[in-house]
């Protein structure tokens, strides 16, 4: 292979995990905003919730594939094994992710789900961010991690299920639509 050969494979690699990344950040944030909407007791807001939800992810789908086709400032530099280690990261989430929500059914509160799922999410970001040398994805773990903790509190201010579901949810998909929008537009 060539120099020219293997920067362009580059190129395409990291526009094509930028593009990925964005779109999952995307889809993501729309169910979190729907699971949030769910929290709202008025239907007419619930119901407006999941348009804007839908606009908005619309909106950084196109995005996400607009702003990847532009000039890479910065080229990916990921490491050795990198999708296995995604593979595990993944499946580790999607495990403590099914534990949460059985604890927290078989412990009689479910109303932890929205913040103990939130908190799962947000600290997958850490690894993820290093084994898609993505930086930017340092700071969803800590907004989603610091979400989960401003969910606990309002939970422990007395806030009922619905309440929690709408802040947790809600401030997740902000952070989630945020991040693929930065992905997106800035690499």
């Amino acid at each position: 292979m060539t120099t020219e050969s293997i920067d362009a494979e580059c190129l395409d690699l990291t526009r094509n995990l930028r593009r990925r990344g964005a779109i999952v950040l995307a889809v993501f944030g729309l169910v979190w905003a729907l699971a949030g909407g769910s929290g709202v007791a008025a239907a007419a807001v619930s119901v407006a919730v999941g348009v804007v939800a839908a606009a908005v992810t619309a909106g950084a789908v196109v995005v996400a594939f607009r702003g990847t086709r532009g000039p890479v400032t910065r080229t990916v530099r990921l490491p050795e094994k990198w999708n296995r280690g995604v593979g595990l990261v993944n499946t580790a989430e999607l495990v403590a992710i099914f534990a949460v929500i059985a604890a927290s059914n078989a412990s009689g509160h479910p109303e932890l789900i929205p913040v103990g799922i939130c908190l799962v999410v947000g600290l997958h970001f850490f690894p993820l961010a290093r084994l898609f040398d993505q930086p930017q994805y340092r700071w969803t773990a800590i907004l989603l991690t610091a979400l989960a903790l401003v969910g606990l509190a309002v939970l422990a201010a007395g806030a009922s299920a619905e309440t929690i579901r709408a802040v947790v949810g809600l401030g997740a998909a902000a952070v989630l639509w945020g991040s693929s929008f930065h992905v997106a537009l800035r690499g």
